[in-house]
């Protein structure tokens, strides 16, 4: 039995780990991504790694390398003000543990995590190719895969992991809903004097303690405050972060995303399977996107496992609409929280400033409420996929 994933992202690495893992030699798992052995390029990102996604990591053997740079997330601090407010008032906070001792998530570096990924990978078995999918023709029993170099070859499944703006998803002709939110994602990591406290990333750098920002602007703001030279950049970033920490200072170079929405108006056809942004993209307010991700690896490779163990077809429709039933409720649902976020905070009109610092307020005074989210944005809430609670395939 062959899959074959399309895509070295963290989820692409990831669903090709727990496959090879769980099936062994019993499967051939191939990952297919023209730059899986380029040299690894700067890059700042950091994602905070949800309880849940930890737990599954844990399990695949590659928490362990990456954890003694992570950072435990033990506080949520909510504030609404805008970027010349002397006064900063905090409506809204969350301790940060699902249980005492777990916290809610880590901040991980993107790099780190994707290197320790590749690493397992390899030492499992599952064929990393640096070639891409460049189309795709499903049969009755097989789908025959054309890369960009060498002849087809047949698989049971192909998995499209290649990003929101997925060719595959294309080829396959599945629609997909979203919009643009005419903003960037501006991240970086900044360097400063003073303790965060269980803020991310963790401490190192220049001045001794680091943090990993994601700053949210208009797409037409984006260009001129690139271009500033660092002196009025730091100014701009003192503006809006505060001088709580300190004197502030540049660790990486700064990067900016484009912003949206979008939804696969399916996630599965017969042997073809869309996982992480090939089926999703949200805004990253809230921070989930990456968890949204790993929770479609768990869901995956949970009903390609159990499918194969009971030698049923791992790409049958059957068995890919388990996998779609499971996702796509939470993945819609997170995508309209997410949205109604971005669009209330975005609005700065005085009234509804007083009716969203009301509702923060009235959240604060409410634990159960408060543990009520915690356990959602952990990952850990209802009945999750077994890896997401810690549990081998």
């Amino acid at each position: 039995m062959r899959i074959v994933i399309a895509g070295g992202g963290i989820a692409g690495l990831s669903l090709a780990l727990a496959l090879k893992q769980a099936l062994g030699a019993a499967a051939s798992v191939v990952l297919a991504d023209p730059g899986i052995d380029a040299a690894p390029k700067a890059d700042s990102r950091a994602y905070a790694v949800a309880a849940g996604a930890q737990a599954m990591l844990e399990t695949l053997g590659v928490w362990d390398a990456v954890s003694a740079k992570a950072q435990p997330m033990t506080e949520m601090a909510i504030s609404d003000s805008r970027a010349g407010d002397a006064v900063r008032p905090v409506f809204l906070t969350f301790d940060g543990e699902v249980e005492p001792g777990r916290p809610f998530a880590h901040m991980v570096e993107s790099a780190a995590l994707t290197a320790e990924l590749k690493a397992e990978c390899r030492r499992v078995g599952a064929e990393l190719r640096p070639l891409g999918v460049r189309r795709f023709r499903v049969e009755d029993d097989a789908v025959e895969i054309v890369f960009t170099e060498g002849a087809p070859e047949r698989a049971a499944l192909l998995v499209a992991a290649d990003g929101a703006r997925s060719r595959l998803r294309e080829q396959a002709g599945i629609g997909w809903v979203g919009w643009d939110y005419r903003q960037s994602g501006i991240v970086a990591t900044i360097g400063h004097e003073r303790p965060h406290h269980g803020l991310p990333l963790s401490d190192g750098g220049k001045l001794g303690h680091r943090s990993s920002i994601v700053w949210t602007e208009r797409s037409e703001n984006v260009e001129p405050l690139l271009s500033l030279d660092a002196v009025d950049l730091l100014a701009e970033i003192e503006t809006r972060f505060g001088l709580e920490l300190g004197e502030i200072v540049l660790e990486s170079p700064m990067n900016a995303y484009p912003l949206g929405f979008g939804v696969a108006r399916r996630f599965v056809d017969h042997r073809f399977a869309l996982l992480g942004d090939a089926a999703h993209l949200i805004h990253p307010i809230a921070g989930q996107g990456l968890n949204l991700g790993l929770k479609d690896v768990a869901a995956l490779a949970e009903a390609i496992v159990d499918a194969a163990r009971l030698g049923l077809d791992p790409g049958g429709l059957d068995v890919l609409e388990d996998y779609q039933k499971a996702r796509r409720f939470d993945t819609v649902a997170m995508g309209a929280v997410t949205d109604g976020l971005n669009r209330l905070f975005s609005n700065d009109a005085t009234p509804l400033r007083l009716a969203r610092d009301l509702g923060l307020g009235m959240v604060d005074r409410l634990p159960g409420l408060k543990r009520f989210f915690i356990r959602e944005a952990a990952g850990v809430a209802g009945a999750p996929p077994r890896l997401l609670r810690g549990e081998a395939l």
